[in-house]
Formats: structure tokens, sequence, C-alpha cells
């Protein structure tokens, strides 16, 4: 395949990656304050109806992008609220948070099925960026949320691993007591983790609305929150590995599109689930990786007690 020919592709792959992207980097501020939160894909889905109803009833995409970045704030705190403050199961309340955001948001987003997006985000080339050979087409002739969400893992990253703060997160995901005992207070970390992830899965669902699919549909997400927590996995928690990661994903979505408007004689059925067989075989060489290499947050699921310190 000749070059100019991988370059639409290749863009496509930004564009499909970026919700992705957008959830998995705030599981990874969760996870790494050790909060697992597999309530990501409700979130997701709260995030693009509050973004679509709000950018349809305003006119203006950023009032949408608000509006998604709280209910999915807004969620996430009732996660920290039941795993941090009541010291209730993570898993479970995960489950049941996707659960009600999936109904929640049908159930706001019900008058608006199938109606288009009034003030979709459109693409614009960032001037000489976007005329560097092949590189400028795939990652600078995109919209501006595909931009933030470069900037938004780069910062993170920054954060996470050269500022004290990033150091106060990591130590309270791998040692609470040892954290608490120098005076960071586990619970403030925990709680401002687990909603930024929330706000970042709200944007996520957000771009699915008002820029990838520019409408909203029912349960839009299609599970791309169950594949954001996988990535976090395979980036072995790092903001800057999801980059690659979410591309991948996204690259094997674009993919299937292209093979069915080639006319390629393959099953719908089997290409709409290669994003998922390409999940599992992550997760299966990720988790051999692991017992080499640093793995998860040592207290990642782990409700923390004073009581007990």
């Amino acid at each position: 395949m000749e070059i100019g020919s991988l370059v639409p592709l290749l863009a496509a792959a930004i564009v499909a990656g970026t919700p992705i992207l957008f959830a998995a980097l705030g599981e990874v501020m969760a996870e790494r304050s050790g909060i697992l939160n597999l309530g990501v894909e409700g979130m997701m889905l709260v995030g693009a109806v509050m973004g679509f109803i709000f950018t349809n009833n305003t006119g203006n995409h950023w009032y949408g992008i608000m509006a998604a970045m709280i209910g999915g704030g807004c969620m996430a705190l009732i996660h920290a609220f039941i795993t941090v403050t009541l010291r209730g199961n993570q898993v479970v309340s995960g489950l049941a948070l996707t659960i009600f955001g999936t109904g929640l948001s049908g159930f706001l987003g019900k008058s608006y099925q199938g109606m288009p997006t009034v003030d979709p985000f459109a693409h614009f080339s960032i001037p000489l960026l976007d005329k560097i050979p092949v590189i400028g087409p795939i990652f600078f002739q995109q919209d501006v949320l595909v931009y933030i969400s470069f900037l938004t893992a780069i910062f993170l990253w920054y954060i996470l691993y050269r500022t004290s703060w990033g150091l106060a997160i990591r130590s309270v995901g791998e040692n609470p007591a040892a954290a608490d005992a120098v005076g960071i207070s586990v619970s403030r970390v925990r709680y401002l983790c687990t909603i930024t992830g929330g706000i970042l899965a709200g944007l996520g669902g957000a771009y699915l609305s008002l820029a990838y699919a520019p409408s909203w549909q029912e349960n839009m997400t299609a599970g791309r929150g169950w594949i954001a927590v996988a990535l976090v996995i395979f980036a072995l928690w790092n903001p800057l590995r999801a980059i690659v990661g979410s591309y991948l994903f996204g690259g094997v979505e674009a993919l299937t599109f292209r093979m069915q408007t080639a006319g390629i004689q393959i099953s719908s059925f089997f290409l709409a689930m290669l994003p998922y067989l390409l999940t599992i075989l992550v997760l299966v060489l990720v988790t051999i990786r692991l017992r080499q290499e640093a793995g998860a947050p040592s207290a990642l699921g782990v409700a923390y007690d004073r009581e007990e310190r």
C-alpha cells in the first residue's frame, strides 16, 4: 500500500481513537490514585447525551463540552463517594455506574434520538505544521478536540512524573498508609483524581456526539469505555503510552470501515468484532509482560481506612 493511500487511513485512526484517548487518560488518573472505575462506559454516554442536548439547545458546541464534562464529573463523584467515603466495593460501584449511565443517557436522549448536531466541531489546519509531508495531513488537519487530546496527554504525563502533586498521586496509589503518614490527604487525592477521570470520560463521550458522529444515538459509545479501561493496562498506566494505544484501536476501527466501503467480502459482524478481539489479545500480551515489569498501582481497588493504618 502506498504512503498516499495510507495517510487518509491514519488520519481517520486519529479521529476514531480520540474518544478512547480522553476516556483512557481519565482512567489512568483514577487508577494511579488507587481507584478502579469500571463506570467509564456510563460516564461517556452521559457526556455524549449532555453534550448533544446543550449544544442543540444553545447552538454552541462549547456549552455542550462544558455540560458533558460536568455530567461525567458528577457521575464520577458518585463513584468517589461510594468507594472513598463509604469504602464500598469499587468493581460493583463501577458496574452499577455503567448501568445507571446507560439508562440515564437513554432517558435524557429519548426525544433527540437520530437528530443531527446543530454545531458540530469542524476540522481546521494548523498553519505551517499542516504542510509537513505525511505528518501534517495526519496530525495537524484535525478538529480542535484532537489537538486538546494531544496536549492533555502531555500535561497529565508532566503532572504525574515531573511534579510533587504527581508524586502524591502515585504514592497514594502505591501505599496510601505511607502517604497518609507524611501528611497527604488520601481521600482528597482520590476524590480529585476520580472526578478528573469522569470529566475526561464525559469529554470523550461528547467527542462522539459533537465531532466523530455528530448526532445522538442511544448507546453510541458501543463499548469504547471498556476498551479505554483495557487500554490503561496496555499503556502501563502512562498517559503518553495511552496515545499510541488509542490510535492503534482507532486504526482497527477505521480499517474496518475502509474494508466495508471497499466492498471486501467479509462479514460486517466479524469486522465489528475486530476492535474487541484486539482488546483481548492486548490484555493477554500485556498480562504476560507485567510479570517482568512494574504492574498496576499496588493499592488499586483497595479501600483505605485511616483507623486501620
